[in-house]
């Protein structure tokens, strides 16, 4: 089974999308260079994207995208309140649609007590019908903010995991990505992500172009196969200059590599020195407030006291990242078996790409 590629994009309601006019969907989605789009086609227990007279809406949009050489998933928002009549609801609608891929939404009702056995009952039905059909998990970024929805039991069953990186009120899209990647590596079993991005207006925040180029860079830095965005009607209607970007981007292209502070953090989840040792020059300073020290012994020393003694079996997720050239400010957090940091706030400064000056502050909340 071979995960999507590219980018991609929802659809909510078939109507608001140029004006229903699913020829016109298709060829601007073929213009944009989307590989495949996602279209809503089950809420809970009921079909959706029908009309007033009960037509429904979805197969002839299929049918135009289709001949365009575009993929077509559902997705599907669940309640968990009747799990056995929504699997029997979203396999009647991958049959009826000839679906590529069936995404599941899963938010707030599923954070309900009693909602893991609906979680169970749900991918269970499903997968006794559709064993090898393409189904991927779509809820909240951050697992660590939702401990109530039962990851575990959605996952097990599905192939992909297209979580919902909403950088709202904010615009720090990589970092909160490369957070949501590193959560997702700590649970079992980990799913290939395709995130999903914002490209809505809420209130007074919207996306910038900055912030869409940024998700899209870091989504392939990260070496992730494909990423979406919510939603097709909203960012035509509001954000046109955020489309543009989407459309303009070339995916194809050589991801660029990934920032030193992100082979930082993914080094420091390695747990081993030498592979963070091997980011600094050989003369590299490494200051905090009580000390300096310089030279690879030393600075090997120090990472080796930090994962046995300070931060033990330490996951840790960069959380901004700013600084061009040969400085960079970054903060980060980091869970462990001795603490937490909640505050990381670490500078670097650059030669060759590689760290010469390191100061670092955090503390450790028990």
């Amino acid at each position: 089974m071979n995960a999507p590629q590219g980018k991609a994009y929802f659809i909510w309601r078939i109507p608001f999308c140029e004006n229903g006019d699913v020829n016109a969907i298709a060829n601007l989605a073929q213009q944009s260079g989307f590989t495949h789009l996602h279209i809503k086609v089950a809420d809970g227990t009921y079909s959706y994207n029908l009309d007033n007279n009960g037509v429904d809406l979805v197969p002839p949009l299929i049918t135009a995208l289709r001949r365009k050489g575009i993929s077509c998933w559902g997705w599907h928002y669940l309640y968990g309140n009747y799990p056995a009549q929504e699997a029997d609801k979203a396999i009647q609608r991958i049959n009826q649609l000839g679906l590529d891929g069936y995404a599941l939404d899963v938010e707030g009702e599923y954070k309900e007590p009693g909602k893991d056995q609906a979680a169970r009952t749900f991918m269970n039905r499903l997968r006794n019908s559709k064993p090898n059909f393409p189904v991927a998990l779509c809820s909240y970024r951050y697992p660590t903010y939702h401990p109530q929805i039962p990851w575990t039991i959605f996952l097990e069953k599905c192939n992909y995991n297209m979580p919902q990186v909403y950088w709202e009120q904010a615009h720090n899209p990589g970092a909160q990505l490369r957070r949501c990647v590193s959560e997702f590596q700590a649970i079992s079993p980990f799913r290939p992500i395709m995130p999903v991005g914002s490209a809505y207006i809420r209130g007074s925040w919207a996306p910038t172009t900055a912030d869409i180029l940024e998700f899209l860079q870091t989504a392939q830095a990260l070496n992730l196969s494909a990423a979406s965005f919510w939603e097709w009607s909203n960012t035509r209607r509001n954000l046109p200059e955020v489309w543009n970007l989407i459309r303009d981007y070339p995916w194809s292209s050589t991801p660029p590599p990934p920032d030193i502070t992100q082979q930082y953090i993914e080094a420091l989840n390695t747990r081993n020195p030498d592979s963070v040792l091997a980011l600094y020059t050989s003369s590299a300073v490494h200051v905090n407030a009580t000390r300096t020290i310089q030279g690879s012994v030393a600075i090997r020393a120090w990472y080796q006291t930090l994962f046995t003694q300070y931060l033990p079996n330490a996951l840790f997720a960069l959380t901004s990242s700013s600084g061009t050239g040969s400085a960079r400010h970054f903060t980060w957090v980091a869970s462990s078996t001795a603490g937490n940091v909640y505050n990381g706030s670490d500078v670097f400064g650059l030669s060759n790409n590689q760290v010469a000056y390191h100061y670092t502050y955090f503390t450790i909340t028990p």
